[in-house]
C-alpha cells in the first residue's frame, strides 16, 4: 500500500509538474524572428565592412543614448575583421580613423595633478562609455527598466542577428483588445506574458509581449555616409550585424583557421592512409 501511494504521489507531481509547464509555455510566447540572408553565414562568410560602419553609426547615434558595451573598446572597431580596419595602420590605435571616432566621444578621467573628476575626449584605448553612471540612474530613466548591455547580444539571444533585426523591426500598434501598461510598448517578437492586458478570448492571446523600450528607429533616423538606404528595416539589419560582430569579432579569424585546420587533416589522413598501405602491403590479412 505505501509503494501504491508513493506511486500516485510521483504520478500526481509529474502530471502537475507537466500542467504547469504547459501553462508556463502558453503563457510565454512570441513570434518567431525573420529569418535574412547575412554576409556572414556560412563557413566561409564574411562580414560585410560597409554594413559594419552603418551599423556602427546606428548603434552610436541611437542605442548608445541608453545601452552600454562595456566589452568594447574604440581600438577594436580598427582591428583585423573590423569595421574601421585599414592594412596600413596594424596596430588598430594609430588608425586615423579610429581616433577621429574616439575624439568625438567625451569619456570620464582623473586630473593628475589635482585628483578632480573631468571630461576628455576619448582616445583608441579607451572604452565605449556608459550612458548611465550606475544600474539605479540607468532603471530611472528608463521607467525602472535596465537597457542590457549590447557587447555581445548577438550571442545571448536565441536567433542572435535575426531575432536582433525582427525585434527593432517590429514594433506594432497594440490589436483591439490587447492594453499596454504605461511605459510599455508591444512587440510580437520579445518574449513575454499578455495574458494580463487581453481582453479577448482566452485562446487569441497575441503572441509577443510589452517591452520598456519605445521604438528606437525611425525612417531616415541615421544618414549613412555611402548614402545607403535608410529606412527603419535597412537601419535595423545595419546595427544586427554590427552587434554580431561586437559579440564575436574573431569570426573571421577562426573561420579562416578552421579551413585550413581542415585542409590540414584531409592531407594526414591521405598520407596516413598511404603509410598504412605500404607498410601492410605484403602482410596477410
Amino acid at each position: 500500500m505505501l509503494r501504491k501511494g508513493f506511486a500516485v504521489a510521483a504520478l500526481g507531481l509529474a502530471v502537475l509538474a507537466g500542467s504547469l509547464a504547459g501553462q508556463a509555455s502558453a503563457a510565454t510566447t512570441n513570434a518567431e524572428p525573420k529569418e535574412l540572408a547575412w554576409s556572414f553565414d556560412g563557413p566561409f562568410g564574411k562580414f560585410d565592412k560597409a554594413q559594419l560602419q552603418r551599423g556602427y553609426k546606428v548603434y552610436r547615434e541611437v542605442c548608445s543614448a541608453c545601452h552600454s558595451m562595456n566589452l568594447m573598446y574604440f581600438r577594436n572597431l580598427g582591428q583585423k575583421g573590423g569595421p574601421f580596419y585599414d592594412p596600413k595602420y596594424p596596430n588598430p590605435n594609430d588608425n586615423p580613423v579610429v581616433k577621429s571616432l574616439a575624439h568625438d566621444i567625451q569619456v570620464k578621467d582623473i586630473d593628475t595633478d589635482t585628483g578632480d573628476p573631468i571630461s576628455r575626449p576619448a582616445m583608441p584605448a579607451d572604452k565605449f562609455p556608459a550612458p548611465f553612471p550606475n544600474e539605479y540612474a540607468a532603471r530611472a530613466s528608463n521607467g525602472g527598466s535596465l537597457p542590457p548591455d549590447l557587447s555581445v547580444m548577438a550571442k545571448a539571444r536565441e536567433g542572435g542577428p535575426n531575432y536582433i533585426y525582427s525585434l527593432l523591426s517590429g514594433f506594432k500598434t497594440p490589436p483591439a483588445g490587447l492594453t499596454m501598461p504605461a511605459g510599455k510598448y508591444y512587440n510580437p517578437y520579445y518574449p513575454g506574458d499578455l495574458t494580463g492586458n487581453w481582453s479577448g478570448p482566452a485562446d487569441k492571446v497575441p503572441e509577443g509581449g510589452s517591452i520598456g523600450m519605445p521604438p528606437p528607429l525611425t525612417d531616415g533616423k541615421v544618414t549613412f555616409d555611402d548614402g545607403s538606404p535608410n529606412k527603419i528595416a535597412d537601419e535595423a539589419r545595419d546595427v544586427a550585424a554590427f552587434l554580431t560582430w561586437a559579440s564575436e569579432p574573431k569570426m573571421e579569424e577562426r573561420k579562416s583557421f578552421g579551413f585550413g585546420a581542415m585542409i590540414y587533416l584531409l592531407i594526414f589522413s591521405g598520407l596516413l592512409y598511404a603509410s598504412y598501405r605500404k607498410i601492410w602491403k605484403n602482410v596477410a590479412h
